[in-house]
C-alpha cells in the first residue's frame, strides 16, 4: 500500500516560517499530483498548494507569496515552505497524493497523510 507521512509541524509567531514535509512510500506507477490541504477547526478541507509529475505549481491565493511546494528528484518527498505565517493559517495540514498504482481501472491511487498541526500564535 502506499502511506504518507507528515512532519514539521509546531507552533510557530505570526511572521515566522515553516518547512513541512511528506514522505511516500508504496508501489506508485505514475504520479499525477501531489499536494498539501489544511483543515482549520469548524471550517472544511481546503487546497492549499500542489506540483504535477511536471514540476507545474498551483497555489491557493490565500497563501501565493508566501508558501512555496516543492518535490525531490525521485518524487517520494514533498515540501511545504511557509514564510510570513499569519494566526489564519492555524489548520492541520495534510499530503495528498494523486496518481496510479498500476494500469488496470481499480489502480487509481488518492492517497492522504494523517496530518501534522500548525498552530500560528504569540
Amino acid at each position: 500500500q502506499v502511506q504518507l507521512v507528515e512532519s514539521g509541524g509546531g507552533l510557530v509567531q505570526p511572521g515566522g516560517s515553516l518547512r513541512l514535509s511528506c514522505t511516500i512510500s508504496g508501489n506508485i506507477l505514475r504520479t499525477i499530483a501531489m499536494g498539501w490541504y489544511r483543515q482549520a477547526p469548524g471550517k472544511e478541507r481546503e487546497p492549499v498548494a500542489s506540483v504535477n509529475s511536471g514540476g507545474s505549481t498551483n497555489y491557493a491565493d490565500s497563501v501565493k507569496g508566501r508558501f512555496t511546494i516543492s518535490k525531490n528528484d525521485v518524487g517520494n518527498a514533498v515540501y511545504l515552505q511557509m514564510n510570513s505565517l499569519k494566526p489564519e493559517d492555524t489548520a492541520v495540514y495534510y499530503c495528498n497524493l494523486r496518481g496510479y498504482s498500476d494500469y488496470r481501472a481499480s489502480g487509481a491511487l488518492d492517497v492522504w497523510g494523517q496530518g501534522t498541526l500548525v498552530t500560528v500564535s504569540s
